[in-house]
Formats: structure tokens, C-alpha cells, sequence
């Protein structure tokens, strides 16, 4: 049995990866919740027990990169792995110039997403 390390919140409008991301997370050993808006987690009990974020870039409403600032704004460090479906390779350097820990583009391998949230969390 592994060790649940950490709580992984999964933030995307997807309705498909917020169903299947957060079981490959659980078979890692994680507990985790998803949201489907930044104003749903910014709402939610979880924003203060949340390890890492697994966020997708473009939502309706609120961004993954406005809800990244808005963390800022309110002194959360809530470490950061983007998710996106745009193949647009300019907001990778963006993201992490701001501060994420990691940008992944779907579809994204178990490993890369196991390297970048090992990575978020300072965990090897």
C-alpha cells in the first residue's frame, strides 16, 4: 500500500480528465479532489489542505494563470503543475517564468505527469 503524501487538487472544466486524473493520482498514492472552475475551488474548503495544483490553462471565467495570480494575491503558495490542450509553446516559459512548477501539454504521460508532480512537491 502507498503512503498518501499529500492532497492534489485537479482544476479543469473537462469533465472527462476530472474524472480520470484524479484515479491515475490515487494509484500514485495521493489523495485528491477536482473542481471544475477556479471559482469553485477558490470557494472550497480544500484551498488551505491543497499541496499541488493540477491546473488546465484556458477555463471559462476565471484562467488557470488568473487563478495562479489571484494565489499570489492572497499569499497561498500552492505549488503548480499547468495542464493545457493548446499546443501553443509560448505559455510553457510563461507559466514558469510566473512561478509554476511545471506546464504539461495533453495528452501527457503517467510519467511525465508522476515527474512533474514530484517535482511541484519536492518529493523523490
Amino acid at each position: 500500500m502507498r503512503v498518501i503524501r499529500s492532497l492534489v487538487t485537479v482544476v479543469d472544466d473537462d469533465e472527462s480528465v476530472r474524472e480520470s486524473l484524479p484515479d491515475l493520482l490515487r494509484q500514485f498514492g495521493f489523495a485528491v479532489q477536482a473542481f471544475s472552475s477556479a471559482e469553485e475551488f477558490l470557494a472550497s474548503d480544500d484551498l488551505s489542505r491543497t499541496g499541488c495544483l493540477i491546473l488546465d490553462i484556458a477555463m471559462p471565467g476565471m484562467t488557470g494563470p488568473e487563478l495562479h495570480q489571484e494565489l499570489k494575491n492572497r499569499r497561498q503558495e500552492i505549488p503548480i503543475v499547468f495542464i493545457t490542450g493548446y499546443g501553443d509553446e509560448s505559455i510553457r516559459p510563461r507559466v514558469l517564468k510566473q512561478g509554476a512548477a511545471e506546464c504539461l501539454f495533453k495528452p501527457f504521460s503517467e510519467a511525465a505527469l508522476l515527474e512533474a508532480l514530484n517535482t511541484a512537491l519536492r518529493v523523490n
